[in-house]
């Protein structure tokens, strides 16, 4: 693999017609994840469940992958149909009292926001600490809304409109030194950015795989760290949530000594064998040009992005500081409305979003310098 970005690029075959810059609404299917749901379709309509251990293999995978992209216990590790299940997960179960609090940036998409509201009625205190004028987090403005009451912090580890990639490793030591828990929101990063929670010990974290991971909508994953699994109630339980998971005659109510216990009932297999065959791309990737490549070059293409729509007068929201930026670049084209250019853009094949006010392109580390010449002459030409 000398060259990773061309053999990924290869294995999207959304290349061929399309300039796919929307990586941060729905991405689209890697080749080894549509194969994989072609071979379950074919395995289901000519074998039926005679191959259910198989599918079941398949589906622990996905915990396996995804405990080797976070540097996690698999026993950590529970699969989610998306990220709003895992925040209800953590939100739903954590053992509240009236007074607590519960601290959140700004502009959270509303699965990191309405869960948390939900609380409140619980007698749990929610505070929005505003963000700055290009979406980042000032650390100091947030934790100076933390206080002995606080016992979660819940952020995106990527804002979904901003393209802000927040510092994790500062954010959750200040915040465990001051005893309070950090849940991410990490569907805007995960897979593309480098997370080790061994050493960036974050409590609590979901997301989706259906956006950067490159896999089917319905199929995601969650952390919870082992020292927590106790903390959180099982708020749904159900057949898989038990140590005997198939002594379906003599039932018992004894939870697994794992994170899948919050899984109630039969997986989605179909998706996890999906999901699984594409984040193996990224370990791939990961495990012979270091855990940090994908994230560089994802970082390079969204600023050379944002440079040569800067040079055509188009005013880009890039964070100054390279560490805080992602594959997302907002912009506004002066004197045109954000939907006539993604509809412009539409039209000359290329995918993007409108958010936060502006057009939001999100770059993936398989596209290259030619999309990004082909979308700004598509941009700029209206």
């Amino acid at each position: 693999m000398a060259d990773p970005w061309l053999w990924w690029r290869e294995k999207m075959p959304i290349t061929r017609s399309w300039v796919y810059f929307d990586h941060a609404a729905v991405g689209p299917l890697s080749t080894p994840a549509a194969e994989a749901l072609r071979q379950y379709a074919v395995e289901a309509e000519q074998e039926g469940d005679t191959v259910w251990p198989m599918w079941s293999a398949r589906t622990e995978g996905l915990r396996s992958a995804a405990a080797e992209l976070l540097s996690a216990g698999k026993d950590e590790i529970c699969l989610l149909p998306n990220t709003s299940t895992g925040i209800n997960l953590v939100a739903e179960g954590y053992p509240w009292q009236p007074g607590d609090s519960i601290v959140i940036p700004q502009g959270e998409f509303p699965s990191n926001l309405f869960p948390w509201q939900n609380q409140q009625t619980r007698g749990v205190e929610l505070r929005v600490v505003p963000r700055g004028d290009r979406g980042q987090i000032d650390a100091d403005d947030l934790f100076a809304h933390v206080d002995a009451s606080t016992r979660i912090l819940a952020l995106s580890w990527v804002g979904y409109a901003s393209g802000f990639r927040a510092d994790l490793e500062s954010i959750v030591a200040r915040a465990h030194q001051q005893g309070v828990l950090v849940f991410v929101d990490a569907i805007q990063g995960l897979g593309v950015f480098d997370l080790d929670v061994s050493a960036t010990p974050v409590d609590f974290l979901a997301a989706d795989g259906h956006k950067w991971l490159l896999g089917p909508e319905g199929m995601g994953v969650g952390f919870i760290r082992r020292e927590h699994l106790n903390l959180l109630r099982c708020t749904h339980v159900g057949w898989s949530s038990v140590r005997n998971t198939f002594n379906y005659a003599e039932p018992e109510l004894t939870l697994r000594e794992s994170a899948a216990r919050f899984e109630p009932g039969s997986a989605n297999m179909c998706g996890a064998a999906a999901l699984a065959a594409s984040m193996q791309l990224f370990n791939r990737v990961r495990g012979a040009h270091g855990s940090r490549a994908i994230g560089d070059r994802v970082v390079s293409l969204a600023t050379e992005l944002a440079e040569r729509l800067s040079e055509r007068g188009i005013t880009t929201r890039l964070p100054t500081d390279a560490n805080q930026r992602s594959g997302i670049v907002t912009f506004n084209v002066p004197d045109r409305d954000p939907a006539a250019v993604r509809q412009a853009a539409l039209e000359h094949r290329c995918v993007v979003s409108c958010r936060g006010g502006g057009v939001r392109a999100s770059v993936h580390a398989y596209n290259d310098r030619s999309d990004i010449e082909r979308f700004v002459s598509a941009v700029a030409a209206e």
